[in-house]
């Protein structure tokens, strides 16, 4: 027979419920449990979160549960989140992210073919920020991976849907490009600086 540790599975719960919480009838659901046995076990796990080396605690509002830091830890959490490192993208993942928002979904030799240069790179920064994703597999042979941007993609730019991204010209000057991706890329850089 296994044993379930309860605290554990609350604690993912919560965990995954962020800043919304759980209410105890929503974690007595979940649990095939009372209403009356989750506070009982609500009671002893926050007991056990109030120890001096753990830099979490289950807060009570009301009957709804979060997981929160500990206030002692507050000046260190504003040093984080105000960390002068900021998250920027490469010229080359920048390049990668356009021709992926325009033309996907699209494999890795087509980038490359309109790039000129290996994508590698670029691609696994895109997908680690979670601005692309894998879409699917190219007909054909080796069935390469499409890749497609994602609702982050769509978050950072402040777009509803792919068909809010401006249109590109048909026939433009060099340099009416290079001002078209220079424009492009400094208001990416803005909203993902932010």
């Amino acid at each position: 027979m296994t044993i379930v540790n309860w605290f554990s599975i609350i604690e993912s719960l919560l965990f995954a419920a962020g800043d919304e919480g759980l209410s105890t009838k929503q974690i007595g659901s979940v649990l095939e449990k009372s209403e009356k046995e989750v506070m009982s076990l609500m009671n002893e796990i926050k007991g056990s979160y109030e120890k001096p080396e753990r830099g979490l605690l289950i807060m009570q509002i009301g009957d709804t549960f979060q997981l929160v830091t500990k206030k002692e830890n507050a000046d260190y959490l504003k040093k984080l989140v105000e960390s002068p490192h900021q998250q920027t993208l490469s010229q080359a993942a920048l390049e990668t992210l356009a021709i992926i928002a325009y033309r996907q979904p699209i494999t890795r030799v087509e980038i490359e073919e309109v790039r000129g240069v290996k994508t590698e790179r670029p691609l696994q920064t895109l997908m680690a920020k979670g601005l692309i994703e894998e879409c699917g597999r190219a007909e054909g042979t080796g069935r390469a991976y499409l890749y497609g941007t994602t609702k982050t993609f769509l978050d950072v730019f402040g777009l509803k849907d792919l068909n809010e991204l401006p249109t590109l010209p048909n026939e433009v000057e060099d340099e009416d490009v290079q001002n078209e991706a220079d424009l492009f890329f400094e208001t990416f850089q803005e909203r993902f600086d932010m």
